[in-house]
């Protein structure tokens, strides 16, 4: 065994902290982990069960009053994505190689799995939303400061101010509400007065991944895992609890390779979601440019 250090617990909780480090839509706030668990199997299914609420109904002095039966639903949460990395490193290449370079090509694979992770996420909640009542559909944001004329051309602030109407409606609670939007929607918001960037809002919030201000009673992130087709770019606003998420590095080792004088690093990725709240997602299809209606 070449890599004599090689501790499989240590490298499995180090690549899991590392793919957290990188993920915006699978970060704390924009998700939650309720049902986490302890993912060991690819196919593992958490299942979570809610109740009906029950009426609320006039009451008359000496009456009699009615009885609601509760009534429950169970959603799956199905861990069923599976990614894995797999990289050699050949004897010569370890000797020689400066230290720590096992740990830094470790990072870049964690940093490719936290962009399929993501892919996946925002994949699910755009389906979620698709067609609900927070769905805003199709959004023309101008690209300039000209002003927007009746074709349902918008200014990107007013088509956050859009988001939070939808939501508000949907009553998603005000506190812990994001929008993630790509670099080119970024760039317009930043030339809006209107928009306070997260370096003077004096808030430590600052610190989460992606995050680049606040705006409309959303904090804004920036990412480039924002879907996109044909330049119409799915922009996905919602809250922590609409979606659950669960992950698990369950298998991170090294092995000694057969043909060859070297060794073999392997980790496999298990994640899954479910979108338990669809009502706390809203979605736009926005391009940017006028409108060619």
């Amino acid at each position: 065994m070449a890599i004599s250090n090689f501790i499989p617990e240590i490298w499995s909780a180090s690549i899991l902290q590392n793919l957290r480090d990188q993920l915006v839509y699978g970060q704390p706030g924009m998700i939650n982990r309720d049902y986490e668990g302890d993912i060991r199997v690819a196919g593992d299914t958490v299942h979570i069960t809610s109740f009906s609420d029950p009426a609320t109904r006039a009451y008359t002095k000496n009456g009699t009053i009615t009885w609601d039966l509760l009534t429950d639903a169970t959603r799956a949460l199905v861990v069923d994505q599976a990614d894995y990395f797999a990289f050699t490193v050949d004897d010569i290449d370890r000797r020689q190689a400066l230290s720590g370079f096992v740990e830094s090509t470790s990072q870049g694979a964690a940093y490719n799995l936290a962009v399929d992770a993501d892919t996946y996420l925002v994949t699910a909640m755009v389906a979620a939303a698709n067609g609900t009542s927070t769905d805003l559909g199709a959004k023309f944001v101008l690209a300039n400061d000209v002003t927007a004329n009746e074709t349902g051309e918008t200014h990107v602030y007013d088509l956050l101010v859009d988001f939070r109407t939808a939501l508000t409606r949907s009553k998603t609670p005000q506190q812990g509400r994001w929008i993630v939007v790509p670099p080119e929607l970024y760039a317009l918001l930043l030339k809006d007065d209107r928009f306070i960037r997260a370096d003077a809002s004096g808030s430590t919030e600052g610190l989460r991944n992606g995050l680049v201000g606040r705006a409309a009673g959303f904090d804004v992130f920036e990412s480039n895992t924002v879907p996109v087709a044909s330049n119409v770019y799915s922009i996905v606003a919602g809250h922590g609890m609409a979606t659950t998420y669960a992950e698990q590095i369950v298998e991170t080792e090294a092995l000694r390779l057969e043909n060859s004088f070297g060794d073999g690093i392997r980790g496999l990725h298990l994640y899954g979601a479910k979108v338990v709240r669809p009502a706390q997602l809203a979605l736009a299809d926005v391009t940017i440019g006028e409108n060619p209606a």
